[in-house]
């Protein structure tokens, strides 16, 4: 005898299983809000004074020379794209990779300033710069953006979301 499967929308049980289950489009619709505002705001201070963005990449002294001034240019226009493509609710999932491997390229150059002992401001937001020893706030900058880690780690998993774009022109999810 066939089992017969769940209600699309019905819950599947209670506790915190349930509440996930029943509301992850709406926690989705959150996660998405939560990143692209982040991008936002790392983007908007760099979108004015794209010279020193390129002079914040270049004191991580990372990339060849070459590769700065680009990637100093191109960079507060990847941020805002992606914020803006999380609030649209579109391409979610891969928007959400992109974030996480952006992310984890911040993480590591961070995290290599202090091992190579540079000591600069990281420029998140727009500000960066020589700092004194002793002046950094790198432990605290990979915290924040294993912080952000979360929704971005949340809408690989569950990308399907309220008030999306994507669900507009697609339909509802599977």
């Amino acid at each position: 005898m066939a089992s017969k499967a769940p209600a699309k929308d019905a819950p599947t049980g209670g506790g915190l299983r349930g509440f996930v289950d029943t509301n992850s489009q709406w926690i989705s619709l959150v996660m998405r809000i939560l990143l692209a505002v982040m991008w936002f705001w790392y983007s908007v201070g760099k979108l004015g004074s794209p010279e020193s963005n390129a002079q914040n990449v270049r004191d991580f002294r990372l990339l060849p020379e070459s590769l700065v001034t680009p990637f100093g240019y191109a960079q507060p226009y990847l941020e805002l794209a992606l914020g803006l493509l999380l609030i649209l609710g579109l391409g979610t999932r891969l928007v959400a990779i992109m974030s996480a491997l952006l992310l984890l390229v911040y993480i590591v150059g961070i995290i290599s300033l202090g091992a190579r002992g540079i000591y600069i401001s990281c420029g998140c937001g727009g500000s960066g710069g020589a700092v004194t020893k002793g002046h950094t706030r790198y432990t605290l900058d990979v915290l924040r953006d294993l912080l952000y880690m979360l929704p971005a780690a949340w809408l690989i998993w569950k990308p399907a979301s309220k008030l999306s774009l994507e669900r507009a022109l697609l339909g509802d999810p599977i």
